[in-house]
């Protein structure tokens, strides 16, 4: 928490206002930050002990840009370590409890933000998400998390995962927010909205229902049905095979770039460590397991099966494109999770799924990770409360690089789904 220099800002804002000066849309704007996000002047940790002295001299250009129009940085925002995980467990900084159920995770990677953001501590903040790190977060804990296309934001100055899926995203607790500060961040021109009458969206059952939470289930089932009654065309649709491609491409592209992305980053910022001393220092378990694992994996891993993983992402970038031109659609909507946060408590490996302990990594990604793949724009929107209380979102994600009219679309299922629990 930058709580002295955030309050200097806020007067020296009050004033430039007073005198009828002002720098832009943000001005004033008390917004959060994930801690892998450079912010000059703050402590960069990724969550992670062997970055906990590192401080960046200037900010990432997201960064920049939210505070060339007003925005005051608060401060940092917990995160699962390394951004390697989904729950925001962290052995080192303290788990992320969830607004709605402390003894819940937030969900992560960028769990600190999305905790921040549902609890009102903030109005708004940048996570980052390589799997989906904005999109379950903002889920489990009842915001609204965008993912942009892939390169839409400059996204150098972060502490890397793989340089091939990784992008900061938005997390805010309404849409025209998001929209806002994608504005900030991209300079992009508004677009026009649309009636529910004009929006077609898919519905591809095959992989984003499958082994669905029952819960989760009836929250979303009620959602599609309010989007129906408004006039929101649904179209059932598979676009192919989403899960095989999904297996060929997730695991190689990470494991072949983790380890040289972030030396490659250890060595522009000249931090004092080199990557076999961030993984020895590694605090959470699964961290540690997963290092473990990279270095077994890393020999499994050749160029040539680094190539063809490359390849396969580009054909499901084009069989999403196909998918969306070949049935005249806005979007895929879909459960941003198959089942809702679960208790911090011996969920770091497993959590329970329809009466069977299931990974909780995979399980959590498995609907974010494909638009990570194939460089599509996602958001998820609150779309419902379980019985026990739990937030459950619902993701549309849109043809690679209609940014902006998604926003503008999402803006629209927003009214209708009409979320209004806060914890």
């Amino acid at each position: 928490l930058d709580a002295e220099a955030a309050l200097v800002r806020a007067q020296e804002l009050d004033e430039m206002r007073n005198q009828g000066d002002i720098l832009g849309p943000l001005h004033g704007v008390p917004l959060v930050v994930k801690d892998n996000i450079h912010v000059a002047g703050l402590p960069n940790t990724a969550g992670t002990p062997g970055l906990s002295d590192f401080r960046p001299e200037t900010d990432s250009p997201a960064v920049a840009a939210l505070r060339a129009a007003g925005a005051i940085i608060l401060g940092k925002t917990n995160l699962h370590e390394l951004a390697y995980g989904i729950t925001g467990y962290n052995a080192s900084c303290g788990a992320v409890g969830n607004p709605y159920d402390p003894t819940a995770f937030a969900g992560g990677s960028s769990s600190g933000t999305a905790c921040a953001v549902s609890a009102g501590l903030a109005p708004a903040g940048l996570g980052t998400d390589t799997g989906g790190s904005v999109r379950i977060p903002a889920s489990l804990t009842g915001v609204v998390g965008f993912r942009p296309s892939t390169g839409r934001y400059d996204s150098s100055a972060i502490t890397p995962v793989s340089h091939t899926r990784d992008t900061v995203g938005v997390i805010a607790r309404n849409v025209d927010d998001v929209f806002l500060i994608d504005a900030v961040i991209t300079r992009d021109n508004p677009v026009s909205t649309a009636a529910p009458s004009e929006i077609r969206l898919g519905i591809a059952r095959n992989y984003y229902f499958d082994g669905i939470d029952g819960e989760t289930a009836t929250v979303i089932e009620e959602a599609l049905e309010r989007l129906r009654k408004a006039g929101v065309i649904l179209v059932e649709a598979e676009p192919g095979d989403v899960g095989a491609m999904c297996a060929a491409t997730a695991v190689p592209i990470v494991f072949s770039e983790v380890a040289s992305d972030l030396s490659g980053y250890l060595e522009e910022y000249r931090i004092d460590q080199d990557f076999n001393a961030i993984a020895a220092a590694a605090a959470n378990p699964d961290v540690r397991g997963l290092f473990t694992m990279l270095e077994s994996m890393q020999r499994q891993i050749s160029d040539s099966t680094y190539a063809k993983a490359l390849s396969v992402r580009e054909d499901m970038r084009n069989m999403m494109h196909d998918y969306f031109v070949r049935f005249d659609l806005d979007g895929l909507i879909f459960p941003t999770t198959l089942l809702p946060a679960r208790p911090i408590e011996d969920s770091l490996e497993s959590v329970e799924l329809n009466e069977a302990r299931v990974p909780t990594f995979d399980t959590y990604t498995h609907n974010t990770d494909p638009a990570t793949i194939a460089a599509l724009p996602g958001i998820s929107l609150p779309a419902g409360i379980t019985h026990s209380g739990l937030p459950v979102g619902i993701e549309m994600d849109s043809p690679e690089g209609s940014d902006r009219k998604m926003l503008a679309l999402a803006a629209v299922l927003e009214k209708i789904l009409n979320f209004t629990a806060r914890p």
